[in-house]
């Protein structure tokens, strides 16, 4: 799977403010709502809690991956957020997260979610990806050096 499947332009949001985790999936459900009217940010916020409450999706280096299936949701959809300031994510590593990706998975997937989370984190790997990323200054810029082979 691409990660060009699973984001558009207009899904990355660059600089967004959150005190905390919590605030970051509310903000998240809003996102959500403002590029896909139909998803209800609540549903959208209490699944990707509910995940973090079997285990922090925060990888290290910088960098979590949050996800949830969703009832309803036909297809994979995926948002970037780079945060304006790091937050507490409780990653691996116990470094604070600047950049988050967030998988919003069909319901009725099977294990093909695994294949996405695996090229989400391929592309958070490369370090000179992640520091382009960081100081992308348009969605669009950041989407290009993220689709970059």
């Amino acid at each position: 799977m691409d990660i060009a499947d699973l984001l558009t332009p207009d899904r990355i949001v660059l600089d967004v403010r959150a005190r905390d985790k919590a605030q970051l999936m509310s903000e998240i459900g809003r996102t959500f709502r403002r590029l896909v009217p139909a998803l209800r940010p609540e549903a959208v916020e209490t699944a990707l809690l509910a995940r973090e409450q079997l285990g922090s999706t925060g990888l290290g280096a910088g960098f979590a991956l949050p996800h949830a299936r969703l009832e309803g949701l036909q297809s994979y959809l995926g948002l970037l957020v780079r945060l304006a300031r790091p937050i507490d994510f409780d990653a691996i590593d116990a470094k604070p997260v600047r950049l988050v990706f967030v998988l919003l998975i069909p319901a009725s997937a099977e294990a093909s979610h695994v294949a996405a989370l695996a090229a989400i984190s391929r592309r958070f790997r490369d370090r000179e990806r992640v520091a382009r990323l960081v100081k992308a200054e348009t969605s669009g810029l950041a989407y290009g050096i993220l689709t970059e082979n």
